[in-house]
């Protein structure tokens, strides 16, 4: 996730006032319908596949003072162009006013595919061609709104529910100043695509080897005093809360809104869970909005065997 980009009650960072018109693209089946959707759930009026020679009069006639404008447009949209489009939107955006940002939802070709086949859709680019085919097409058309995007969102290995999330992060209009959130998560099934900052805490000992451990989660009282136990933990938390401690004001003046912390060890059910949840009271108790999850485990302080290749998507 790329973001050009604020903690209440902060004070030191002038709160970013709601992009006053907001285009979305990217590609298609990555998940702009579900953007729209949680933009206009936020408060947002919403455009979506509108040909694109009527959106310069849509968006010079709306009210000044009205709500923000998300306009949707994708390789489906009647007209549409990468190149003109962005720049007819720039061009009214100069003479009116208001403010312009590109958000870019993106995900990988073999999802895509994978969705494509699974709802038997065609790809709008595809033809009498392979879908992947379609599909490295549609990535060369629209490789240049990508390259302007102020925010791209990869929902590869996104749920709807985690792609609602970070839409709200970065666009509730009641946003002021900077939200974090933390979580845990497994090596083995790969790095969380939307963080900004990553934490490997596998050095520490792992309680899976432990006798009585292996089936519990960091949330138990058990695994924690293990973790605790160990002699690189107390330091190693110090000396990350004296690295996150003056990093947050400065994203925060730097206009950031939203901020992932990701803490990994090898299965993400002992330790990752253990830290990130003792991060993430350490911040709440510094003042910080943080939410929280643990990506790999089944549901959030279950202490049970997480199934095998357990794994969601954006629909």
């Amino acid at each position: 996730m790329r973001t050009k980009g604020g903690r209440r009650g902060s004070g030191a960072a002038k709160s970013a006032a709601p992009a006053r018109v907001l285009l979305v693209t990217g590609m298609s089946g990555a998940g702009r319908s579900t953007a729209l959707k949680t933009l206009e759930d936020l408060g947002y009026e919403t455009f979506d596949n509108l040909p694109a020679s009527l959106v310069p009069a849509l968006v010079e006639s709306a009210a000044a003072d009205g709500p923000p404008i998300a306009v949707g447009a994708d390789t489906r949209t009647r007209g549409f162009a990468a190149e003109t489009m962005f720049e007819t939107l720039a061009d009214i955006i100069g003479r009116t006013g208001r403010e312009l940002a590109v958000l870019f939802i993106d995900c990988d070709d073999e999802r895509l595919e994978r969705r494509y086949t699974e709802t038997r859709r065609p790809h709008p680019l595809a033809g009498d061609r392979s879908i992947m085919d379609g599909i490295r097409r549609e990535r060369q058309v629209v490789s240049a709104l990508r390259d302007r995007a102020d925010l791209v969102i990869d929902t590869s290995a996104l749920s709807a529910a985690d792609l609602k999330r970070v839409m709200t992060g970065y666009f509730a209009l009641d946003s002021r100043g900077l939200r974090l959130f933390v979580t845990s998560f497994a090596y083995r099934n790969g790095i969380p695509r939307d963080a900004d900052l990553i934490f490997d805490v596998r050095f520490l000992d792992n309680p899976y080897y432990v006798d009585g451990l292996r089936t519990l989660t960091g949330h138990h009282p058990a695994v924690a005093a293990h973790i605790q136990r160990d002699v690189d933990f107390a330091p190693f938390f110090d000396r990350l809360w004296r690295l996150l401690r003056p990093l947050l004001p400065r994203y925060e003046i730097r206009g950031k809104t939203y901020l992932t912390i990701a803490i990994g060890c090898t299965g993400g059910r002992h330790r990752s869970v253990y830290v990130a949840e003792r991060l993430a009271s350490r911040l709440r108790d510094a003042g910080w909005r943080v939410e929280i999850a643990h990506r790999d485990l089944p549901t959030p302080g279950l202490d049970a065997p997480i199934p095998a290749g357990a794994s969601a998507a954006v629909v």
